[in-house]
């Protein structure tokens, strides 16, 4: 990765919905090949950053082995307010937390949902390349010809930006992108089901045949 190493990035796994199509259990924590989904997901994503963040409503102690847990809104906002509301969450944390001198602290947030197991392990590096070369502050991933809004990195100057979005009552997570002058990062080279949600029962067997190949 050109820019940043990886001390200047954090990873976000949202784990904050409710689970509607999954007979609202906690996505993140629902088994896949003998393991919670999370456990997937962060053994792809956090070698790739400095810091592992979780987003999540519910059951923080077992997300709490996985990473650093922030609850999934803030007060003036509430919660079950989608993923935009747990980025912003995720960056206050990263911001109160910044150590001196302030080079040190994360200048990068890659986000991924807590569905997505099979995510690329060069994902941050290719969503951060795609934005420095624009000279964007986002990127989100495509592959195949599906926008994959959820997964994406963004600068954590960012958080200005995405609380003044909310605050206005938005909460669509393309839109806010666009907004803030998001590009695209294409990984057509990818697996067809590298970016694939897990978001029905149906959807966790097919998911279940992947994980066994």
């Amino acid at each position: 990765m050109a820019e940043f190493q990886r001390d200047g990035l954090a990873g976000l796994i949202l784990a904050g919905g409710q689970g509607s199509r999954m007979n609202h259990q906690d996505k993140g924590l629902v088994a896949l090949h003998g393991e919670p989904m999370v456990a997937h997901i962060a053994r792809r994503l956090a070698p790739q950053v400095g810091r592992l963040i979780i987003s999540a409503n519910r059951h923080p102690e077992r997300y709490a082995q996985y990473g650093d847990v922030v609850a999934d809104g803030e007060r003036e906002l509430g919660a079950w307010q989608g993923p935009l509301v747990g980025i912003a969450s995720a960056l206050q944390t990263l911001q109160a937390s910044a150590a001196a001198p302030p080079e040190s602290a994360a200048q990068w947030l890659v986000v991924v949902p807590c569905d997505t197991p099979f995510l690329p392990e060069d994902l941050a590096a290719r969503l951060i390349g795609a934005a420095a070369a624009a000279d964007a502050p986002l990127a989100y991933a495509a592959a195949h010809g599906q926008r994959h809004s959820a997964c994406m990195a963004l600068r954590t100057s960012l958080l200005p930006n995405l609380r003044e979005y909310l605050r206005s009552g938005d909460r669509k997570v393309g839109l806010w992108q666009a907004r803030a002058g998001a590009v695209e990062a294409v990984f057509d080279d990818c697996p067809p089901h590298a970016f694939m949600n897990v978001n029905t029962p149906e959807d966790l067997a097919l998911a279940e045949r992947y994980a066994s190949q």
